[in-house]
């Protein structure tokens, strides 16, 4: 390609790999500023409402492994137009479902071609670049997937302010067409000689622990969580995984490659990489969440707290991607998971006051922590690796990455329900005749409907509403004030293992 091309074909081939990556992971999140238009269209709850997002990432988690298998089977090129073709697939379902359930589907359709390309796009990225650029390349990679994390909101509060919500599944549609033209010229087409087998018994193993996870975190706050279907799902999710592990230290083909991580560094990177992802996708999903249930704002606005922050991305990794071939990488990861910290610690006190412009600027402190954390993550995980091994590596590090972030938000929206209904009994239990500021609320809202005109039997009825919804308001609010907490936690927890990176690098 490059004695046809020249060095040109650097170019091309970016701009093919990373159009596919950037849409696909675009409708990663894309449907986040959609939960509440969802939510009223189908009448599920914020629970049911999240699967949108869980299941394009569980779909995508388990898909990253298959990558290094498509490759070696189909190609470069041949993985790619496949995988192109699928996510166009479950696109129209989702645009065309008049069931939540289809809704689900078509998202896991799309999460099984994103995760297949992005390790394919990013070991393309770091093979064509010479090996003092390759920090470079990485920004580059991670410029693209990360600014369609933060852009994706906003092209969906657009397309659902102008049009309907069903447009965030047409939207993608003409520059995945464009990126497989492209794909068809500039991707590579060599397949390998020796592909193996594929581990089949590992993936389904891999599926069900997951699933059970997913599922199990998910209805816990409705099902109980010591209840004996809650139980068996855990039992289930962590009896498969560890099965799962046993089947992959034998000797033979497997799903995931175990001798990457005799690679001290890697394994330490791959660590990192998982709780960096609790983080990252709690944020990414949590901020224009709240904006819309607690702030009120519309799709836009919530889109709009992030545009600055997406811009910041594009401008931020290129420089900090040239950093990651010069300074050390455990200090890169530890300076941007305090950034990330830093920026997401103050939206536990944010409430329906607090100013969009100062929610913003949380949002862009937050998002250059991920501009610096990123590219060390993915370089120092591959050039510890010798060269027949960077599929499998890409792929891994990719799943480390997403089965946090999954596991994650899941876990994230289940603490942030359980919070706000530990709030909302709390709150409750304070509404007694005792309370005089209660009792003044429902005299001040009395004399409104006496004035409004309306029959003075509905008074009480009315007041009692009202302040029922005042004392949800105010345990949602808590609820997510609690959930912004909860992420500095594993912010925190992560700059352990980067500060050991660095003493191993010693």
């Amino acid at each position: 390609m490059f004695a046809r091309y020249g060095e040109s074909y650097r170019i091309f081939v970016m701009v093919a790999g990373m159009a596919a990556s950037f849409t696909m992971v675009v409708s990663g999140t894309i449907v986040n500023v959609a939960v509440p238009d969802v939510m009223g269209t189908f009448g599920v709850g914020l629970d049911r409402a999240q699967l949108m997002t869980s299941a394009f990432n569980i779909a995508m988690v388990t898909s990253q492994l298959l990558s290094a298998w498509l490759v070696a089977a189909f190609g470069q090129r041949g993985g790619f137009l496949l995988m192109s073709l699928v996510f166009v697939i479950g696109s129209v379902i989702g645009g065309l479902s008049q069931d939540f359930n289809m809704i689900v589907v078509g998202r896991i359709l799309q999460g099984v071609a994103a995760g297949v390309i992005q390790p394919l796009v990013m070991v393309v990225a770091f093979q064509v670049f010479p090996a003092e650029r390759r920090g470079y390349a990485m920004a580059i990679y991670s410029m693209g997937v990360f600014m369609a994390v933060a852009i994706g909101p906003i092209v969906g509060g657009i397309a659902i302010e102008l049009f309907h919500w069903r447009y965030i599944f047409w939207a993608p549609l003409p520059v995945i067409g464009a990126a497989a033209l492209m794909g068809m010229v500039f991707m590579p087409s060599v397949r390998s000689k020796d592909r193996g087998a594929f581990d089949w018994t590992g993936y389904l193993l891999l599926l069900v622990c997951v699933y059970c996870l997913i599922t199990g975190l998910t209805e816990g706050n409705r099902e109980g969580w010591t209840s004996g279907y809650i139980l068996v799902l855990f039992g289930a999710g962590i009896g498969s995984g560890i099965v799962l592990i046993l089947t992959q230290l034998r000797d033979r083909p497997t799903l995931i490659d175990l001798s990457l991580f005799e690679h001290k560094q890697f394994a330490m990177t791959a660590l990192i990489a998982f709780v960096f992802g609790v983080g990252n996708f709690g944020t990414g999903y949590g901020v224009p969440v709240f904006g819309q249930l607690v702030q009120g704002m519309t799709p836009l606005d919530a889109a709009l707290v992030m545009l600055p922050s997406a811009l910041l991305v594009v401008i931020a990794l290129p420089l900090t991607g040239r950093l990651a071939d010069t300074i050390p990488p455990h200090i890169g990861i530890m300076i941007g998971l305090m950034l990330f910290a830093v920026g997401t610690a103050p939206m536990s006190g944010a409430d329906v006051n607090t100013p969009f412009v100062l929610i913003m600027a949380y949002f862009i402190v937050s998002r250059l922590g991920m501009s610096f954390t990123n590219p060390f993550i993915m370089n120092t995980a591959l050039q510890t690796l010798p060269l027949d091994k960077l599929s499998a590596g890409g792929g891994t590090i990719n799943f480390c990455r997403q089965f946090g972030g999954s596991l994650g938000l899941t876990a994230w929206v289940a603490f942030v329900q359980n919070r706000t209904q530990m709030h909302s009994e709390a709150l409750t239990a304070t509404q007694s005749s005792a309370n005089s500021t209660t009792q003044e609320l429902l005299k001040g809202i009395g004399r409104i409907f006496s004035q409004a005109g309306l029959p003075k039997d509905l008074h009480t009825p009315s007041a009692l509403h009202y302040l029922g919804e005042v004392i949800q308001a105010q345990a949602s609010t808590r609820g997510f004030q609690d959930g912004f907490l909860f992420l500095v936690f594993f912010f925190l927890c992560a700059m352990i293992p980067a500060y050991l990176l660095g003493r191993l690098r010693k």
